[in-house]
C-alpha cells in the first residue's frame, strides 16, 4: 500500500509544502476526478465525519466546492456565515472556532478577512483546518485545483512556463500558485500595473515584467487574475477601458504564447477585462474544467486529512 506524503493535521498554505506533498495531494485528486466522471456522486469515505464551513467572507465556487465534496463523500456538511454567527455579539475567531471544535467537528473550512487566520485557530483547535483563503496572504485549494488542471493539461509542470497576469498584489490566488509552482519546477511570470505588483514579488523566484507581452511569451499556461473593481477607486488603476486595452488578456497578445497554451482565471472573472469573450470561448479556455477539478481537489484534500486523522499521524503546521 502506498504510503501517504501528506502527514499534517491542516491545510493551511502551499508557502511551506513540500513538493511530495503537492504531487500526494493531486495524485489522489486525480482518482477523486475519475469517481466524479463515473457518475460515483455518493461514496464513504467520511461517512460518520462532519464538516463546518467557516466563512467570514462571501463565496460561492470556494464554498459549494467543498460543500459538495463533503456530502460526495458521505459527510455531514454545516454552514456558519459571520453575519450569523455570534461574532456579531462580540465573540473572537478563536472562541468561535473552539466551540465548534467541541462539537466533535472533524474538519473546519475557514474562508477570513485576516492573513493567518486559519494558522492561528488551527492550534486552538482538534478539528483539521482548511484554510479556504485568508486575506491577502495565501487561497490553498485554489492554487492545487490550478495546478491539478495545468497538469492534467500539460502533463508536467515541470519546465512548464506559467504567466499569471493582473492584480497580483491583492491576490491570495497567486501567491499560492507561485508557491505551489515554485515547488513543483515550473517558471513563473508575472505581469500587471506597476502600482499592483509589489516589489517583494521577484524575492519569489518568480520573473516580473510589466509587459504583458514578454510574460506571455512561448508561455504554456497564461492565467489572468480578477480585477477588484475597488482599486480603480483607491487610485490603483486609472480606469478599466486603460487596464483591458494593457494587460487584459486577447487574442492579439495571446499569439506570444505558444498555440497550445492553456487559458485559466480562478473567478469569478470580469468578461472583457481581464479575458475578452473571444479567449474564454476559445478551444483553449478551461476555466469551466478548473472548477470541476475543483470538487476533485477538495475531495482529495478531505479523503487525505480524513486519513491522517484515523491513523493518529497529526503533525501541526
Amino acid at each position: 500500500m502506498k504510503i501517504l506524503a501528506y502527514k499534517n493535521k491542516d491545510l493551511l498554505g502551499l508557502s511551506n509544502m513540500k513538493k511530495e506533498e503537492i504531487k500526494d495531494i493531486l495524485d489522489t485528486a486525480g482518482k477523486m476526478k475519475s469517481t466524479l466522471l463515473q457518475g460515483n456522486k455518493r461514496i464513504s469515505c467520511l461517512q460518520g465525519k462532519s464538516m463546518v464551513t467557516l466563512f467570514y467572507e462571501d463565496s460561492t465556487r470556494t464554498r459549494l466546492s467543498f460543500e459538495l465534496a463533503g456530502k460526495y463523500m458521505s459527510a455531514n456538511s454545516s454552514h456558519v456565515s459571520a453575519s450569523s454567527s455570534s461574532v456579531q455579539k462580540g465573540e473572537t475567531l478563536v472562541d468561535t472556532a473552539r466551540t465548534i471544535d467541541r462539537m466533535g467537528v472533524d474538519f473546519i473550512i475557514l474562508r477570513h478577512p485576516m492573513a493567518g487566520a486559519p494558522h492561528l485557530i488551527a492550534k486552538h483547535v482538534q478539528a483539521s483546518v482548511i484554510n479556504a483563503g485568508d486575506g491577502m496572504n495565501e487561497h490553498p485549494t485554489q492554487a492545487l485545483l490550478d495546478i491539478f488542471t495545468m497538469r492534467e493539461k500539460k502533463g508536467k509542470i515541470k519546465g512548464r512556463k506559467v504567466a499569471i497576469i493582473g492584480d497580483i498584489a491583492h491576490s491570495r490566488v497567486a501567491r499560492s500558485n507561485i508557491w505551489g509552482l515554485m515547488s513543483l519546477g515550473a517558471e513563473v511570470w508575472l505581469s500587471g500595473p506597476p502600482s499592483l505588483i509589489p516589489l517583494e514579488m521577484e524575492r519569489t523566484g518568480a520573473k516580473v515584467t510589466f509587459q504583458v507581452e514578454e510574460a506571455l511569451k512561448n508561455a504554456d499556461v497564461v492565467m489572468g487574475l480578477r480585477l477588484q473593481r475597488e482599486r480603480q477607486a483607491s487610485g490603483f488603476l486609472p480606469g478599466l477601458r486603460e487596464y483591458s486595452r494593457y494587460f487584459g488578456i486577447n487574442e492579439r497578445n495571446l499569439k506570444y504564447a505558444k498555440p497550445d497554451a492553456i487559458i485559466m482565471h480562478p473567478g469569478p472573472l470580469n468578461r472583457g477585462t481581464e479575458l475578452t469573450s473571444e479567449v474564454l470561448a476559445s478551444k483553449n479556455a478551461v476555466v469551466e474544467e478548473q472548477v470541476t477539478n475543483g470538487v476533485a481537489v477538495r475531495m482529495a484534500l478531505l479523503f487525505l486529512l480524513a486519513e491522517r486523522r484515523k491513523k493518529g499521524k497529526e503533525k501541526k503546521i
